[in-house]
């Protein structure tokens, strides 16, 4: 499980809402939860998301699944995700704004969308503040090339 899910409880989920000035309602609930019962390398799309509503006997309209990932990434809760497929998708963000998100190895071939943990920008962050005085949140890096399984089949 990665860094980011573990720190994710419904409590948890609901009190960032709160935070907000938001309240947990039923359709936030059940969207959040597709979020933390999914496979931690999952990248779920609004549509993806509904279709799992769908397959669970909720009745919340593609509408509704749309304005509520929307809002969650507004309020910080959900990261929206391009991958340079025409797709939005979204994940659990970090609670700790001090936690860097994750890195994606995105395989151009079969697109499978591995999740890289460690963080690599660290110096070069300290270097951008110091010579700059731009203070650095986060940072967003995608690598694009062939996986493992794949990297043998296409020729470079």
């Amino acid at each position: 499980m990665s860094e980011t899910q573990q720190l994710f409880k419904m409590a948890d989920l609901r009190g960032r809402l709160s935070e907000r000035k938001y309240k947990m309602t039923p359709q936030r609930k059940e969207i959040l939860q597709i979020f933390i019962d999914s496979d931690e390398d999952k990248h779920l799309s609004a549509e993806e998301v509904y279709d799992l509503l769908k397959q669970k006997d909720f009745d919340f309209g593609l509408a509704t699944v749309y304005r509520n990932v929307e809002l969650l990434n507004n309020l910080g809760i959900l990261n929206k995700i391009e991958f340079g497929d025409g797709r939005t998708r979204y994940e659990l963000s970090a609670s700790d704004p001090q936690l860097h998100q994750h890195h994606h190895l995105i395989c151009l071939n079969c697109k499978k969308i591995i999740e890289f943990e460690e963080d690599l920008l660290e110096n070069l962050e300290c270097k951008i503040e110091k010579k700059s005085g731009f203070k650095i949140l986060n940072h967003e890096v995608k690598f694009f090339g062939y996986c493992a399984d794949c990297k043998n089949k296409v020729k470079k």
